[in-house]
């Protein structure tokens, strides 16, 4: 397969150097910033300085790794030409674009998926395997959160002017920090109602929030707190997941699920393997994808629940402005 990939920035340089690994040998790059493009040159079959040649090389699948305000524009040019898409988290910073991408995806039968690495990951993995074999029984609520510091992303550059530092490019701790909403959707479904507070707390120099804290109303009648942010100093990752017959814990630097079986009283323990290292579930997210492109089969997360995703993303983006609960209805922030 010929495989495009539009960005070279980390993510970028990442996905490449693991379609290499999975055998796609046929790769071409798209990056505008020339000296960026040199660096990458040799890893490539092709380069291009815009979309549009890119996509004339006829590539067999484009993957989207360019800051969040270009994606879903960049998606609806690949759509367009009837091309599968992989897209980087999140689909997009606004939900203009959103409906007529899904729609695209849906009438071209293409293969898409966007890009939430976390749930390929041994421990979220973990729990949901032991959330459907009905381990907690009726699931109750849940704790979801993560937070760093955003000087520590990319060593060696200035985090201000990172697309994170800004409203217009996708910023803030809610769009950046997505995967813990999308694990709570993994988890425990749909979610109808959401409640939102956001700050800029620190004393970094961002515009857009570096602490979030959200409140989903699940369908299932499950509630979940996520709790986001730029300001810790150590890496902090994890979740308490807690139903009628028990609780799960996970925790990134612990390795380990724990699960506690109310009804036995029994704590039980699922190691995360020891080999085990982060590139994995980048590896393994890029093979699912690949797999269901050959077989023509629908991905975990294709564009269509990407755009579930971001109605409860932007759903809490208008929460905190409003200071209110918001349905994760499109037409209240459309």
């Amino acid at each position: 397969m010929k495989a495009l990939v539009v960005g070279g920035g980390s993510i970028g340089k990442r996905h490449l150097h693991n379609l290499r690994s999975l055998g796609v040998a046929s790769l071409g790059l798209v990056e505008p910033d020339t000296e960026r493009r040199k660096l990458l040159s040799p890893s490539v079959a092709a380069e291009f300085s815009s979309l549009e040649q890119g996509l004339d090389w006829k590539p067999d699948f484009v993957l989207i790794a360019t800051p969040p305000h270009l994606h879903c524009r960049q998606a609806l040019d690949v759509t367009r030409r009837g091309i599968d898409l992989f897209v980087e988290k999140p689909l997009s910073h606004s939900a203009e674009g959103m409906e007529e991408l899904a729609e695209l995806v849906a009438r071209e039968r293409l293969v898409s998926m966007v890009g939430c690495n976390m749930r390929f990951h041994p421990g979220p993995s973990t729990l949901h395997e032991l959330i459907s074999e009905g381990r907690l029984g009726k699931l109750l609520f849940g704790r979801i959160q993560v937070g760093s510091y955003l000087p520590d992303w990319r060593r060696g550059s200035d985090y201000a002017q990172n697309y994170a530092a800004k409203a217009e490019t996708g910023g803030g701790c809610i769009l950046d920090c997505v995967h813990e909403v999308d694990l709570a959707r993994w988890y425990f479904g749909n979610v109808q109602q959401v409640f939102c507070s956001a700050f800029h707390l620190s004393s970094l120099k961002i515009e857009t929030e570096d602490v979030a804290a959200i409140i989903c109303r699940h369908a299932s009648g499950t509630m979940s707190e996520i709790h986001l942010d730029y300001v810790q100093r150590s890496y902090e990752r994890g979740c308490q997941i807690v139903g009628e017959k028990g609780s799960l814990f996970w925790d990134f630097r612990d390795r380990q699920v724990r699960w506690f079986d109310g009804e036995s009283g029994a704590w039980n323990s699922f190691p995360q393997p020891a080999e085990w290292e982060l590139n994995q579930m980048y590896l393994d997210e890029l093979a699912h994808f690949l797999e269901c492109v050959r077989e023509r089969e629908p991905t975990v997360l294709p564009i269509a629940e990407g755009v579930e995703l971001m109605r409860v993303v932007f759903a809490a983006k208008a929460s905190a402005m409003q200071h209110k609960m918001v349905p994760t209805a499109m037409e209240v922030f459309a």
